[in-house]
C-alpha cells in the first residue's frame, strides 16, 4: 500500500490541539424542528448526530492503531501528540452527541445509522482490513466532515434561526473538526500511505456517507410526520441546490481531495486555508465562555 506519496510540513505536525468540554446541558431537550422550525433542516442535522458516537470512536480506534506503527523518532514526536489529542477532542465529540442522540430518542426517532455503521466496520475487522486501510478511511471521513465544518463557520445562513444551543454545539464542533482536520492524513502519509488507496477509500467513504446521510433523514422526516409535506422538500431542495446551496458551495473542496498534492492544512475551500484556520480560532475565541480546556 506504499508509492511515493508527497510528504509535508504541517501545521498539524507543529502545534498544539487543545480537548475542551463544551458547557451546554441538553438534559431539559430541544424542540422537534430546533431549526427555526424547519422540519427537514432539522432532521437533516440530526442525522448527522446519529452518525457520530460509531463514528468518532471508530477514527479513534483507527489513530491508535496507527500510532503504534508510526517510528519513535524525534521527528515524529509532535505529530504522535497531536493524534493524542486529536483521540481527545474525538472522544468529547462523542460524548456530547450521544446525549444530543438521547434526546432525539425521546422524540421517537430511531437511530438505524450507527447500526450500519457497526456493521460495516465489523466486517472489515472481519475481513482483516489493516491499520493503514482504517486510517485512510478516516482521513477520508474527515476531510468530508471538515467541509461541512467550514461551510458552517464560513456561512451564517446554515444555521441562521436554529435554537442557540444548537448553534452553539454545531459550531464548537466545526472549530474543532477544522483544527485537527489534517491529523489522520498526516498520519496516513507518514506511514507511507498511498495516494491510490486514499482516493479509492474516499470516493468510497463519500458514497457510503451521501446514502446513509440521505436514508436516516428520510426515517427522521417520516417518524416526524413531515416526510411528505411539501414545504420539506422545498427546504431540501434549497439546502442542497439553491443558489447559495450546500452542494455549490462544497462541491469544489470535496472534489480536492482527489488531487496527488491535496492537504487538508493546504486547501479545504476555494478560499485560501488560512482563512478557514482563522473563523475556527476566531470562533473560540469569540466564545471562550462557552467552553473549558481539560487537555
Amino acid at each position: 500500500m506504499h508509492d511515493s506519496a508527497t510528504h509535508f510540513a504541517t501545521p498539524a505536525q507543529a502545534s498544539r490541539l487543545t480537548v475542551r468540554r463544551l458547557k451546554i446541558d441538553l438534559g431539559q431537550g430541544f424542540e422537534r424542528h430546533w431549526h427555526g422550525g424547519d422540519a427537514f433542516k432539522s432532521q437533516y442535522y440530526n442525522a448527522l448526530s446519529m452518525s457520530f458516537p460509531v463514528g468518532e470512536q471508530s477514527f479513534i480506534d483507527s489513530v491508535k492503531d496507527a500510532l503504534k506503527l508510526l517510528p519513535e523518532t524525534p521527528e515524529n514526536a509532535c505529530l504522535g501528540d497531536t493524534a493524542a489529542r486529536f483521540i481527545g477532542q474525538e472522544a468529547t465529540h462523542r460524548h456530547v452527541h450521544a446525549l444530543y442522540n438521547a434526546q432525539l430518542e425521546k422524540q421517537g426517532l430511531v437511530n438505524r445509522w450507527q447500526h450500519w455503521a457497526a456493521r460495516r466496520i465489523a466486517f472489515g475487522q472481519a475481513r482483516g482490513l489493516r491499520p493503514l486501510h482504517w486510517l485512510a478511511i478516516t482521513a477520508a471521513y474527515e476531510h468530508c466532515t471538515a467541509v461541512f465544518a467550514d461551510g458552517t463557520l464560513r456561512h451564517d445562513d446554515w444555521l441562521a434561526g436554529a435554537d442557540p444551543r444548537m448553534q452553539l454545539l454545531w459550531r464548537w464542533h466545526a472549530a474543532e473538526e477544522i483544527e485537527h482536520r489534517a491529523v489522520a492524513f498526516d498520519l496516513y502519509t507518514a506511514l507511507g500511505g498511498s495516494h491510490g488507496w486514499r482516493v479509492r477509500w474516499y470516493l468510497y467513504a463519500l458514497m457510503v456517507f451521501t446514502l446513509d446521510a440521505g436514508r436516516q433523514t428520510v426515517l427522521n422526516l417520516w417518524r416526524d410526520g413531515t416526510l411528505f409535506k411539501p414545504g420539506t422538500w422545498w427546504s431540501a431542495a434549497g439546502f442542497f441546490l439553491g443558489r447559495q446551496g450546500s452542494l455549490w458551495r462544497c462541491a469544489g473542496p470535496l472534489l480536492g481531495y482527489l488531487r496527488r498534492d491535496f492537504h487538508p492544512d493546504r486547501e479545504t475551500h476555494t478560499a485560501p486555508d488560512a482563512q478557514g484556520q482563522a473563523l475556527a480560532a476566531r470562533w473560540l475565541a469569540d466564545n471562550a465562555g462557552s467552553w473549558r480546556a481539560v487537555r
